[in-house]
């Protein structure tokens, strides 16, 4: 029998993988764990890195919820993006994974050039290229003066009707990844249930309806947790491409964080947004999985 304190058990295969683990649980510990019960902690604090944390309660709650208007500001931004952006980029991924999924030449090809945005996507270089493409003297308003005759040079990116809307495209033109599952899911679908189909006489549109979509509603539900999550999250293309926007309209809500945190050391400000964050984030992915009971159907549940 092994014991904690049997010279057996630190001979086991049990010690092997402890050690290999070590690590990361470390890196787990040092860099997750005990920045988050940090975090907690200066939520509830006046702390602007430079001296000791002070005790404040709900201060910072307060403030943020009753007196700062650009905190509500970033709030809706994120909101608008969210609600906006992942449904776009989730049809328009179902739609490039369903004509990659036909028999065509290149097809390897395509799906890697499909992915490339993705790939490169969210880094400082491609928001550097998106602020070029659509800025005043941008080729977005070369191609409209080429090919439509319009002269009039308008920054996408800083004009406030187009601004959030420039960032929204950005995001859907960055569907590789939930692409790629989606054609994943449809290889799964079996090829019976399309010939049963076909020999009953049901269009294209009816197969996608009975056959695709309920087939796929598990593959749905995961690219649109992440969505959700990472769309929470978008910090990289409103730093870059437009700063915040004109009249704060590209402000996102970890944007607002990061000037609050780093800009103006707010830190303990910065902290109790980020945990209402957790919160924002955590309420909108339960209420897909508790709707996800009436609209996701599994295989082994017999639907």
């Amino acid at each position: 029998m092994r014991g904690v304190g049997n010279k057996t058990f630190w001979r086991s295969d049990n010690t092997a993988g402890y050690v290999f683990i070590f690590p990361w649980l470390f890196g787990f510990l040092a860099f997750s764990i005990i920045p988050i019960a940090a975090s907690l902690y200066l939520a509830f604090t006046k702390y602007d890195i430079l001296s000791p944390p002070e005790w404040v309660g709900l201060d910072n709650f307060k403030e943020m919820f009753m007196e700062d208007s650009r905190y509500w500001i970033s709030v809706k931004a994120t909101l608008i993006f969210v609600f906006t952006a992942v449904p776009l980029r989730l049809c328009f991924a179902l739609a490039v994974a369903m004509l990659l999924n036909m028999k065509l030449k290149f097809l390897g090809f395509f799906r890697a050039t499909y992915y490339l945005p993705t790939l490169i996507g969210g880094s400082v270089a491609v928001s550097v290229m998106w602020r070029q493409l659509f800025g005043a003297s941008g080729a977005f308003n070369s191609f409209l003066e080429a090919s439509f005759g319009i002269t009039e040079k308008v920054s996408w990116i800083t004009h406030p009707s187009t601004a959030l809307l420039s960032l929204i495209v950005l995001s859907v033109w960055q569907f590789g990844s939930s692409m790629l599952i989606f054609l994943a899911g449809l290889k799964q679908i079996p090829a019976e249930l399309y010939e049963a189909a076909q020999v009953d006489g049901a269009n294209a549109w009816r197969k996608f309806k009975s056959i695709t979509l309920p087939l796929l509603t598990p593959v749905i539900f995961f690219n649109l947790v992440m969505g959700i999550i990472n769309g929470f999250k978008v910090f990289t293309e409103g730093m870059i491409v437009t700063g915040g926007g004109p009249f704060d309209k590209t402000l996102f809500y970890v944007l607002y964080l990061y000037e609050k945190s780093f800009r103006y050391y707010e830190m303990g400000y910065g902290s109790s947004m980020a945990w209402v964050l957790l919160l924002m984030i955590a309420f909108f992915t339960a209420v897909v999985f508790k709707t996800s009971k009436h609209w996701v159907h599994y295989e082994s549940k017999g639907d």
